[in-house]
């Protein structure tokens, strides 16, 4: 059983944000072999999403952006679940849990993000659609996608 716990970044403990940013760095930077600038100071406006496992180690993260902070709407970006957690619909609720999370606290009725392009069939069934808006970040293809609230 996994935890789910949205916290802004002026909330979140020493710890808890270097578990966060170890866990991106190891699936980002080590898994996919993508040397990237990961604090680029946009997690100290956001809220960030911790799942944490029975032991409390944080095993999945995405990070929450204001509207108007990257993008017009709120948007969802460095969505991310540790390999032990993989397979299991995990990133479904994760997907779940942050639409639920933007659409309570933000007066917005849209959400941004950046897709890598292989996972574009992952978002579309969580109601992201491509703008058709494809360019390459880092070295990896990405698409910019909107869900829009109906």
């Amino acid at each position: 059983m996994l935890n789910w716990n949205f916290k802004h970044y002026s909330e979140l403990s020493r710890d808890e944000f270097h578990d966060l940013v170890a866990l991106r760095i190891k699936v980002f930077v080590i898994e996919q072999n993508c040397p990237y600038q990961d604090l680029d100071g946009l997690d100290k406006v956001c809220y960030h999403l911790l799942t944490t496992n029975q032991k409390n180690e944080v095993v999945g993260t995405a990070r929450i952006i204001p509207p108007g902070q990257l993008y017009p709407a709120a948007g969802i970006g460095r969505v991310v679940l540790d390999e032990s957690v993989r397979g299991g619909n995990h990133g479904h609720e994760l997907m779940k849990r942050c639409k639920q999370f933007i659409f309570s606290i933000f007066v917005s009725y849209e959400i941004e993000l950046s897709a890598q392009k292989h996972l574009e069939q992952y978002y579309n069934k969580h109601g992201f659609i491509s703008t058709g808006h494809e360019y390459e970040e880092d070295g990896i293809p990405h698409v910019k996608m909107i869900h829009t609230l109906k």
